[in-house]
C-alpha cells in the first residue's frame, strides 16, 4: 500500500508519503510552517518526496488530503491536488477533518494523559473550531464552530487538557465555569504524516473529497451596482 497524503488546512504545507515493499514500511515526509503560499510550496514538496522514495505516481493507492476546517483557500488547495492527482493515478481517496489529525499527533505525543481532551483552534472573531475526543483520539463531537463560553459548556467532566491554538481561550472558559483545563500544545498543526498513517489504518475511502467549511468565506462577490462603479 502506498499512501500520499498532503494537507494545507491551515498554517504549515506537508506532504508524507507511505510507501510498503516486501513487508518493509518506509516514510517520507516534507514540512513547512508558513502564513500563506500552500498553492506554491505543495507541489514541489510532493515532487520530492516521490523523487526521494523512488515510487511513481502510478504506484500510489490512496491518496489523502485534509478536509478542513481551516483556511477558506488552504483547504482547497490540497483537496483540489487530491483530486487531481487521483483522477491521473486512478488511485482512492481518503479524507479526514484536519482537527482529527490534530487529536492524533496530540495522543501519540503522550500529552492527554489518557484521559478524554479536546483540540481547540483559534478561528478568530472570537470563535473556536472545537474537535472532542476520547482517551484513544477517537472523535465524540465536532468539529464545530463556537464560542469560548458554549465550548466550555460541551466539556465532559473528566477532560483535563485542550491542544491547539485556541487551548488557552477555552481553558480560561472552563475555569470561569469551575472546570480545571490545561492548555497545552499551542503551536499544534495539522500534518501529512499523521494523515497518512490514519488513511493506512482505515479502511474506507471516499468517492470525492469535499471541502469541511464551518463558516462562509470572507471574500464577498460585488454586486452589479458595484462593479459599475468601478
Amino acid at each position: 500500500m502506498n499512501i500520499l497524503a498532503l494537507d494545507t488546512s491551515m498554517g504549515v504545507c506537508s506532504a508524507a508519503l507511505i510507501t510498503r515493499d516486501d513487508g518493509a514500511r518506509r516514510v517520507f515526509a516534507r514540512a513547512e510552517r508558513m502564513a500563506r503560499g500552500h498553492a506554491e510550496a505543495l507541489m514541489p514538496m510532493v515532487d520530492d518526496i516521490m523523487q526521494e522514495s523512488g515510487a511513481a505516481f502510478g504506484a500510489l493507492d490512496r491518496i489523502a488530503a485534509t478536509t478542513g476546517p481551516g483556511s477558506f483557500t488552504g483547504v482547497r488547495i490540497a483537496i483540489s491536488a487530491a483530486r487531481g492527482l487521483a483522477l491521473v493515478t486512478a488511485a482512492k481517496l481518503f479524507g479526514s477533518d484536519s482537527l482529527t489529525v490534530m487529536a492524533r499527533e496530540a495522543h501519540d505525543l503522550s500529552v492527554t494523559g489518557g484521559a478524554p481532551f479536546a483540540v481547540a483552534v483559534d478561528a478568530r472573531r472570537g470563535m473556536l473550531y472545537l474537535g472532542l475526543y476520547d482517551e484513544a483520539a477517537r472523535r465524540r463531537d465536532g468539529p464545530l464552530l463556537i464560542a469560548p463560553d458554549d465550548a466550555a459548556n460541551l466539556l465532559p467532566g473528566a477532560l483535563r487538557t485542550a491542544v491547539g491554538s485556541g487551548a488557552a481561550r477555552l481553558a480560561e472558559a472552563a475555569s470561569a465555569r469551575g472546570l480545571r483545563v490545561a492548555a497545552q500544545l499551542a503551536d499544534l498543526e495539522p500534518n501529512a504524516a499523521t494523515l497518512a498513517l490514519l488513511a493506512e489504518e482505515r479502511g474506507e475511502t471516499v468517492s470525492a473529497l469535499r471541502p469541511l467549511y464551518l463558516r462562509p468565506p470572507d471574500a464577498r462577490p460585488q454586486t452589479q451596482a458595484q462593479a459599475r462603479r468601478c
